[in-house]
């Protein structure tokens, strides 16, 4: 098991990517500690898992990124791995830069900045102390592609990847290392609830794999950069997303073209 005996944090980890973060790194022999506001279903789901327990942390209340991070080195005794996978976006709300509203951009970016700020600064002092550790915050490809829309969360997003460089160099002499890991377009509820079919399948022409990547497969990619597989690794940006954004802007018209003939 490639997490045997390590203590793992992990926010926002009830559903989607970080439910599924939280039950790949149980698997892989963690003592994991599910971060999250609803701790009633937090709990419910920790029953259901072997080596898994909940800890509190109300995004919308910086102090909780404290809390949560010295609630978890006094139950565990230390903290090895940090996974910030909080991130929020309205993106009814969150348009694009000349109609999205000024308190609405930056009360998202300082939401999601901060959530990795604030959990970070604090689990690498128990981290420095206790010889090194991993911070692996969740990303995403918006951070590195420009879109039409969503411009507090993509800018968030870019800040972060930024950020996770930054901690990788200023911490490194302490042995902790700092990645991030970009999904592309998951299935996940969230995806589900807001993207429409037809944007869906729109979005999916420019994934050359062409597909929504599993929730599990962001997980497997996480549990890389906890483990001592990836002890040589740090300030890295992984993009997991079935290769969007590689291809030329044309290729998902090019690619309907040759499927149609």
């Amino acid at each position: 098991m490639r997490l045997k005996d390590k203590v793992v944090l992990i926010t926002a980890s009830t559903r989607g990517i970080g439910l599924a973060i939280v039950k790949k790194c149980a698997e892989e022999g963690a003592l994991v500690y599910m971060a999250a506001r609803d701790m009633e279903r937090a709990q419910e789901i920790a029953s259901t898992l072997h080596s898994v327990k909940c800890v509190y942390n109300d995004a919308t209340k910086p102090e909780t990124f404290t809390s949560m991070v010295e609630d978890v080195a006094r139950d565990a005794g230390h903290i090895d791995v940090l996974v910030n996978n909080f991130g929020t976006s309205n993106p009814g709300k969150d348009l694009d830069f000349a109609n999205t509203d000024p308190q609405i951009f930056l009360d998202t970016v300082n939401l999601n900045l901060r959530s990795v700020f604030l959990a970070s600064q604090a689990a690498a002092k128990h981290m420095a102390k206790n010889g090194g550790g991993s911070i692996i915050n969740i990303s995403s490809v918006g951070g590195l592609v420009p879109d039409i829309s969503q411009v507090a969360y993509g800018t968030s997003k870019a800040a972060i990847n930024y950020l996770t460089k930054l901690i990788a160099v200023q911490e490194a002499k302490h042995q902790i290392r700092c990645n991030a890991v970009l999904p592309g377009m998951t299935a996940t509820e969230a995806v589900e609830k807001h993207l429409s079919d037809d944007f869906r399948n729109l979005f999916m022409r420019h994934i050359p794999l062409g597909r929504m990547g599993q929730p599990e497969e962001i997980a497997e990619a996480v549990c890389y950069f906890a483990s001592d597989a990836s002890a040589y690794t740090t300030g890295q940006i992984l993009t997991v997303s079935g290769g969007f954004g590689l291809a030329t802007p044309l290729y998902g018209d090019l690619a309907l073209k040759a499927k149609e003939r």
